[in-house]
């Protein structure tokens, strides 16, 4: 329940700060832009799996997986900044702008779990192989995934829950192109307003501690296995199974950890510069993962090869 003490009603999302109003309209226009290839991409990357029976296969029911959180990532914070610059529509009420925050930390904690069980299915596949089949199978990975979801958002709920307490009598403006925690406890009153901040911050590094912990774990195991093969062939064949996995990982993870380095160490970013950041590591990997999937993994860069192929021979 709200406390009473609240006097915001809403709020207003500032954006980029220092940007010049002339550079309203090609901002809006590169962020559609982006929203677009998010789409299009991701949704290319479901239906496409989800017709190819050749497909269903656990390594692409993850793909599947991480496509859907990119698609409502980005459906979640782009439609709001865009009407913000391309009709200054800057205002979000109170109930929409946590709405906002809960499923904008949902979806980033279940993208790190994702990641997880995809370093997992690798890790087993190639350290080991013969295990493979017993331990990983479409239902397990199915099972593992929906768990995810259902017990982030939980957990989530909790937390947006928890900063709904907090007394809001501060400034009502947003120095972010979207709601998040921080932005919205910085406003808050009162004596708890630091106990709910560290408890979202707790929570928030073992979102991002513990997969991340596994996954280079996981690696460094591969890169090990991979390294004591003497087949070269075989060795750059494991690599390739990896590779997709590699780079989507880093991609999230480590603009990630070089602004938290940063924030740590002392290095201070303008705020311009620390939304842009913010807005490179939550959407890039949004609009690029879906490039990757199809041009870094073997199946699905076959079976696309294959059917242009066929469009082309259907032409002539």
């Amino acid at each position: 329940m709200i406390s009473t003490n609240t006097t915001i009603k809403d709020f207003v999302i500032l954006g980029f700060p220092g940007l010049d109003p002339t550079y309203y309209g090609p901002v809006s226009t590169l962020l559609f832009f982006t929203y677009l290839a998010i789409l299009v991409g991701n949704i290319f990357i479901l239906v496409f799996v989800g017709v190819e029976r050749t497909l269903y296969k656990p390594t692409y029911l993850v793909f599947c997986h991480l496509a859907m959180n990119d698609l409502l990532f980005g459906t979640v914070t782009l439609p709001k900044i865009i009407s913000r610059y391309w009709w200054d529509d800057k205002i979000t009420s109170f109930a929409a702008c946590f709405t906002q925050m809960y499923f904008v930390h949902s979806l980033g904690a279940i993208h790190s779990l994702l990641l997880l069980i995809m370093a997992l299915d690798r890790f087993i596949a190639i350290c080991f192989p013969l295990k493979y089949p017993v331990l990983i199978s479409n239902k397990i990975i199915s099972l593992s995934c929906g768990l995810s979801w259902i017990g982030t958002f939980l957990r989530m709920m909790g937390i947006a829950l928890h900063a709904l307490t907090l007394p809001y009598c501060d400034s009502n403006i947003i120095v972010q192109c979207y709601c998040d925690h921080i932005s919205i406890t910085n406003m808050a009153c009162g004596g708890d307003v630091k106990y709910v901040k560290t408890v979202a911050v707790t929570f928030a590094m073992f979102s991002l501690l513990l997969p991340i912990s596994f996954i280079l774990f996981s690696y460094i195991s591969i890169f090990v296995v991979v390294l004591r093969m003497q087949n070269k062939e075989g060795r750059y064949k494991t690599l390739s199974t990896c590779t997709p996995q590699l780079f989507i990982s880093c991609l999230y993870y480590l603009p990630r950890c070089f602004v938290y380095l940063a924030h740590n160490t002392g290095f201070t970013f303008s705020p311009d510069i620390r939304i842009l950041l913010v807005l490179l590591y939550s959407l890039i990997p949004c609009a690029v993962n879906p490039i990757i999937y199809c041009f870094k993994t073997k199946d699905i860069k076959d079976i696309l090869m294959k059917r242009l192929k066929n469009v082309k021979v259907g032409i002539k």
